[in-house]
């Protein structure tokens, strides 16, 4: 049985992107640049849909044709109608597989879909998924025909009716709180590889010990498998070495060109699978050399430091949505775009806001030279408004114990964060421009935030930890992270067991009508009246505000947002990415007046090695 649609009821908004989208191959580049083949097929395209009532049947008739990786509610996809709780969506297309990939295993991958899906191949059930942010994939080799195939996609999205991770997803969006987002809403495609192949690569860099780790999990292991990797810069040949597949390979990197935002540079690899002398597998990737630390300065507070050296982090709060696309940017142009325009503004640092984006956007952030401050997404059921109505009086609020008061009271619900998580932080450990792992920001479904903090900087100890941005500080992490909006900055007050940052701040708004998701509403912290007057109260707050933060310890700050977002208005641009808000020249000057600032109050003491930095996880949480 199918359902009534409920189409999405404000006025569809385009990007300078939007009719550049190709409907026979959106999104069209290879969807993982950290780990690349050359024989591959992408699925994006136009699928057929149809959207069903809880526990039916596998529909025998379509509705119509949905373009994918869009998700169902919007624009681009063509459909645009909300998926309900009570309603499941079915996606169904054909493909071929080329002959010549056999007799090799063939993969189907995702890059994303929202929430829990079911895959069928030519009917047999392939799999399952249940999470909405992290890539995953399928061997359906024993499922293949010949012929024309057939793969079916079942999905359900509770969105806001449980505790599952779904970042600012609302059923009913307005104030901070977004649309919904459903299905299928990154690149689908599949993937030739040997009978025994390259899983998985884990890269670890090592700027002091002048070396880095390759890792490997291989698929189908058999006895002599070895891995051979080979580095180059530029063309040129700088390294090369080999190890038992199942054993870690460490090859040296002397006198190494260093990642930074002022120099991006990035070696290309290249790892080959061997048995017994013949290659049976190879892969193409890239790795920086970097190293992000604490250490103290002269006056012994925490700073940040990138290559051992110190480093003021600002950069802006970064959503990730789209009006023409919600959670899927329209083409892999509009997000180099986006993210040159934060380069070029003279930030060094986004924070990735409760979303995890494609493999491609972080490509382009390690290519460009920003450094990202990568959220998970957040969860859990709304707790009682008066936790966050009168946050600032229960600070001390402790997160192990009362689990319903932050929206965990679930064991089951906690557990798949955990393991959501973890999804992300494999996920993206190749990643040269992550820096910071956040996994609650202000209190949303907040739990035993001091020992996913200390598990976390056991899994990746190349990364630091802002456990609990915002509110509910535990006292762990490396960072003591605060937002502060609607008032000036009050005095500065350093923690002397961790880096001290601002997380969150301005907000500073401006309504431009024509450029709005909705004319009628808007949300912003301090609302001025006309370009110059928002572009003169952004210098004047970094100015006379932040600046002097900087000079008492402050390590890292951001400004609330890169863009507008449905019915918040703050941002440097509008939704639709038409307009920049603010004069770019002028703030780019305040941006570099800043730094300036920044390079001439922090001098650390010694260099930052991670021996003038050793956190103490096994402390008690502060009372």
């Amino acid at each position: 049985m199918t359902s009534k649609p409920k189409q999405i009821d404000t006025k569809p908004m385009h990007t300078p992107w939007t009719s550049d989208v190709d409907p026979h191959l959106p999104h069209p580049e290879y969807p993982r640049p950290q780990m690349v083949r050359e024989q591959w097929q992408n699925l994006n395209g136009m699928w057929d849909y149809q959207v069903t009532r809880k526990s039916a049947s596998p529909p025998e008739a379509f509705a119509g044709q949905i373009l994918v990786p869009f998700p169902i509610e919007s624009t681009l996809s063509g459909v645009r109608r909300q998926l309900h709780p009570d309603e499941e969506l079915w996606y169904r297309r054909q493909f071929t597989v080329d002959p010549a990939w056999l007799p090799g295993r063939t993969l189907l991958h995702f890059g994303a879909v929202d929430w829990h899906c079911r895959v069928y191949v030519n009917g047999k059930y392939i799999g399952e998924h249940v999470g909405g942010y992290d890539p995953f994939s399928f061997d359906i080799t024993d499922a293949l025909i010949e012929d024309e195939n057939t793969l079916l996609i079942w999905v359900s999205d509770p969105t806001d009716t449980q505790p599952i991770q779904r970042g600012k997803q609302v059923r009913k969006p307005g104030f901070i709180w977004y649309s919904a987002h459903s299905g299928i809403w990154q690149t689908v495609w599949l993937e030739s590889v040997p009978q025994t192949y390259l899983e998985s690569i884990r890269i670890t860099p090592d700027i002091d010990q002048e070396w880095v780790t390759i890792e490997a999990l291989i698929a189908n292991h058999v006895q002599g498998c070895a891995l051979h990797a080979r580095v180059f810069d530029q063309g040129q040949q700088v390294a090369e070495g080999s190890s038992p597949g199942d054993k870690p390979l460490r090859l040296p990197m002397p006198d190494a060109n260093l990642w930074s935002p002022d120099n991006p540079h990035l070696y290309d690899l290249e790892l080959s699978l061997h048995i017994q002398d013949q290659e049976i597998d190879q892969v193409r990737s890239y790795f920086g050399m970097r190293k992000f630390s604490l250490a103290r300065d002269s006056r012994g507070v925490l700073r940040f430091c990138l290559n051992n050296q110190p480093l003021f982090l600002y950069g802006p709060l970064d959503q990730g949505y789209w009006p023409d696309g919600l959670c899927t940017p329209p083409t892999d142009a509009a997000i180099q775009w986006e993210i040159n325009f934060i380069k070029a503004a003279g930030f060094n640092m986004l924070r990735k806001h409760i979303k995890v984006e494609s493999a491609r956007y972080y490509y382009h952030c390690d290519q460009v030279g920003i450094i990202v401050w990568q959220d998970m997404v957040s969860g859990g059921i709304s707790p009682k408004p008066i936790w966050f109505l009168f946050a600032q009086q229960f600070k001390a609020l402790r997160d192990t114990h009362c689990y319903w008061r932050l929206g965990r009271s679930g064991q089951e619900s906690r557990d798949q964060f955990k393991l959501e998580y973890q999804r992300m932080i494999s996920a993206l450990h190749n990643t040269v421009s992550i820096a910071i792992w956040c996994p609650f920001n202000e209190g949303w479904g907040q739990f035993d935030a001091a020992d996913i903090a200390e598990w976390t900087k056991t899994v990746d100890p190349s990364r630091l930890v802002d456990h609990a941005s915002g509110w509910f500080d535990q006292g762990a992490g490396d960072f003591k992270s605060e937002h502060i909006y609607f008032k000036p900055l009050p005095d500065p007050r350093p923690d002397p067991l961790r880096a001290w940052v601002l997380s969150e701040f301005g907000g500073y708004s401006l309504n431009l009508p024509e450029h709005a998701w909705n004319p009628r509403k808007d949300f912003g912290y301090k609302k001025f009246g006309d370009s110059r007057a928002l572009t003169q109260g952004y210098v004047e707050l970094l100015e006379k505000q932040l600046i002097p933060w900087i000079n008492a310890g402050l390590s890292a700050a951001v400004y609330t947002q890169t863009t507008d977002v449905e019915t918040e208005v703050n941002g440097f641009l509008t939704y639709d990415r038409k307009m920049l808000k603010m004069d770019l020249q002028t703030i780019a000057a305040a941006h570099h007046r800043l730094m300036q600032a920044s390079i001439n109050s922090i001098e650390i003491e010694n260099e930052c090695d991670s021996s003038n930095h050793a956190l103490d996880y096994n402390r008690q949480p502060r009372s």
